[in-house]
């Protein structure tokens, strides 16, 4: 393929490979300006926040500990992975592969490390977070007295900068040049020429070759499958799970705000009537659609693609696959509320003035938001092709 070119699935119009004229200078360059910017963020002043000659300093540390000493240890171990170890660690593998791609010989260990990029991209919730962070800042304007620090900006800037890193990597790019030092053709190693073999797609580094279901790809060395494993049953499992949890995520608060001794616990629902009656509709609309409508469009959506794939239904194929990729893009944005709760936890916090603790709500809520990613991540969209009896071609085996 040329530089510039693009190469899109005749079936679903996927974008398959975007070829870029520099694969690994630029995305060097922007990797390595990400990391600065976070380590700027994460040794920098998030937020200030003032009432009554009270300050207090946020951090991106600030919110996982305050949920901790609350006694909210899985939800600070969600935000923290989600927000800096998710994140920080697909930099430092990128990085360290595109400067590794540059030698003459590059070690076989970049192939592994590579192959974990992609599973950690959805996780890698900054952007996330920065809409959080404006929600939390819009909620509390009203009350306390707001300044900005430099963490902020320089997340800002780190969004925008992992953004355009992610658009200029070209992965297949990186693994020819990562692999040009070891044939790839291993056929006595995949089985090529036996008669069970089958040309398969690699699920983690998107390798097709022709290999026996079970044994490992020659590029990446993660297992070869022909379709993801029980993909029907567990995304069944998984989003059922999601949905149970989400009647105890409505329902239960989770916040409680603590004010001249007055508490008064909030649900999800509560909060955005809370902005509505302030007059905020537009946040109250965002927040409304992230925590309420994202979940249940996953929940539906995934069981209607389970439906049709069960019953062989071959309408709107295409239609169905777009779906899939919608929901599998969506899902993390329900974090906005979780990461609202956590600055919320960590700025107010004025003795007797006003407090806030996290309810038992916000545990279920992001027990839904992760069981929902999981059971898109799960369920593999060829199956509905395969039930439908269109034939796969090549790439079927």
């Amino acid at each position: 393929m040329p530089p510039g070119a693009r190469a899109v699935c005749l079936r679903c119009d996927a974008v398959l490979r975007h070829t870029h004229r520099d694969p690994l200078g630029l995305p060097l360059a922007l990797n390595l300006a990400a990391l600065i910017l976070f380590a700027v963020a994460i040794n920098s002043t998030l937020l200030v926040v003032s009432r009554m000659g009270q300050d207090h300093i946020a951090t991106l540390f600030s919110g996982p500990r305050g949920l901790e000493d609350d006694g909210m240890w899985e939800l600070a171990a969600v935000v923290l992975f989600t927000t800096l170890a998710a994140p920080l660690s697909k930099l430092l593998v990128v990085t360290t592969v595109l400067l590794g791609a540059h030698s003459s010989q590059p070690p076989p260990w970049l192939r592994g490390m590579f192959a974990w990029a992609s599973r950690l991209r959805p996780w890698s919730m900054i952007e996330v977070y920065l809409l959080g962070v404006f929600v939390a800042f819009v909620r509390l304007g009203t009350e306390v007295r707001i300044d900005l620090g430099p963490a902020l900006y320089a997340l800002a800037a780190l969004m925008v900068v992992m953004v355009a890193a992610d658009y200029t990597l070209d992965a297949e790019a990186v693994w020819d040049i990562i692999g040009r030092r070891r044939p790839l053709a291993l056929e006595a190693h995949i089985g090529a020429n036996r008669p069970e073999a089958r040309r398969m797609d690699c699920g983690t580094c998107h390798f097709v070759t022709r290999a026996v279901p079970g044994t490992r790809c020659p590029r990446c060395g993660f297992p070869l499958q022909a379709r993801k494993p029980n993909a029907i049953a567990r995304t069944w499992a998984l989003g059922t799970a999601a949905l149970i949890l989400y009647v105890p995520a409505n329902t239960y608060p989770v916040l409680t705000l603590t004010s001249l001794g007055a508490s008064t616990p909030s649900t999800i629902l509560g909060g955005v009537r809370e902005l509505l009656e302030a007059g905020m509709w537009p946040l109250a609309a965002l927040v409304f659609f992230a925590s309420i409508v994202v979940p249940a469009i996953k929940v539906t959506g995934l069981a209607i693609l389970l439906i049709a794939t069960q019953t062989g239904s071959d309408r709107w194929l295409r239609d169905r696959t777009r779906l899939y990729r919608f929901i599998d893009h969506i899902g993390r944005w329900s974090m906005i509320d979780i990461f609202v709760g956590s600055l919320l936890v960590a700025l107010l916090q004025f003795g007797q003035l006003v407090t806030v603790l996290p309810g038992p709500g916000a545990i279920a809520f992001a027990a839904v938001v992760i069981l929902t990613m999981l059971a898109a991540q799960a369920f593999d969209p060829r199956l509905m092709w395969d039930a439908a009896g269109v034939p796969s071609g090549r790439l079927g085996g």
